[in-house]
């Protein structure tokens, strides 16, 4: 392990030195790249450097031991160890979990769909509380959440509604979000008390940048519409509304959420670029048989994954059989123990089957 880490630190070395080299400063597809290299390998090369350190430091302490005669000094060299060997496996198992392959994805922004299902208005409702259960944990990972398009619900909550999550590692934490989604409670119109189960239905994609996949204008219909809903006087009564169409795919996406023409036009592109790239991304995995194809991280979106069981106070993934009755601070954003777990789930995965990112 100790090679691959310095060979490690050697090319995050290199890396350092092209990011000063005017060359590729002037080649933006290329620096971006390296860019992303870079802080990449720096979480690694960070603790690599501790645990140099602590290797030393127990070399130090195991010398100390058998060489010195003094026995208060060799007293506090058997305590420095005693810390230092938990510290050590510590250490490994970090370095081990970030030397598994990454989905080179991972560390990219994402645009998140939220969509009713069965269920009629208690799925909208449904659908709101995703919402922001979401929003409540891009908060607390100090990521930024923007409002790309939304259709609310006859009785609140959103019959459909697109975001776009910014911020560090999104992709790699919410991809694990897609799937359907199910709730089990009484809703607040049910008079007799009865148990209703709705759906709603979660897409991760990510952000694809121009980057990532090149669209040719010409291929693209572009409508203008005004917009519904909320937004002011002047959104209802412009053609402000864009809906993009690629005429080779038929994908189909449009915001209508802001004022400007131009800014909504720039939204649904982003969108439609992300669903397009979700698409060749698939083909890609299918092709190479990727681990992407296992439910965990699969994210296939026709598959249940987690059950909302407010009675009992229960939610349950699916995919890895975890359970916890903390319902309500898992709808106030506390989705993180579900995230370690399928995280811990997929790296065992692709441990096992040696799937290379």
């Amino acid at each position: 392990m100790l090679d691959k880490l310095e060979a490690i630190n050697q090319r995050f070395n290199d890396v350092g030195q092209q990011l000063l080299d005017p060359d590729v400063m002037s080649d933006m597809k290329r620096y971006k790249a390296l860019n992303k290299e870079y802080k990449d390998l720096n979480k690694i090369v960070v603790e690599y450097k501790a645990y140099q350190s602590v290797l030393s430091n127990i070399d130090g302490a195991r010398e100390v031991i058998a060489t010195e005669k003094d026995e208060d000094f060799r007293q506090m060299a058997k305590d420095e160890l005693e810390t230092l060997l938990p510290e050590q496996e510590r250490l490994e198992s970090i370095i081990k979990d970030l030397l598994i392959p990454k989905d080179p994805n991972d560390s990219k922004d994402i645009i998140l769909e939220i969509r009713a299902g069965a269920g009629g208005d208690e799925a909208a409702l449904f659908a709101g509380d995703l919402q922001r259960m979401y929003m409540r944990f891009a908060e607390k990972q100090g990521w930024k959440m923007e409002l790309v398009d939304a259709m609310e619900g006859t009785a609140g909550g959103y019959k459909e509604i697109i975001l776009a999550m910014r911020g560090e590692d999104v992709y790699g934490k919410m991809k694990f979000e897609s799937g359907v989604h199910r709730v089990q409670r009484v809703p607040a119109t049910e008079t007799q008390g009865r148990i209703h189960t709705s759906v709603a239905s979660v897409v991760v994609m990510p952000e694809a940048e121009e980057f990532d996949i090149e669209l040719d204008m010409n291929d693209i219909r572009k409508d203008l519409f005004m917009s519904s809903g909320p937004g002011g006087q002047s959104v209802n009564t412009t053609y402000s509304a864009v809906r993009l169409t690629h005429i080779p795919t038929g994908i189909v996406a449009q915001c209508q959420d802001q004022k400007s023409q131009l800014k909504n036009f720039d939204k649904a592109l982003q969108v439609l670029r992300s669903r397009i790239f979700e698409i060749e991304l698939a083909k890609k995995n299918e092709a190479e048989g990727a681990a992407r194809k296992s439910m965990i991280g699969g994210g296939d979106r026709s598959d249940k994954i987690r059950t909302y069981n407010y009675p009992q106070g229960r939610v349950t993934d699916h995919r890895i059989g975890y359970t916890v009755y903390n319902l309500s601070a898992v709808m106030d954003g506390g989705i993180e123990d579900f995230i370690e777990q399928l995280r811990i789930a997929e790296n065992a995965e692709r441990l096992k089957e040696g799937t290379t990112a």
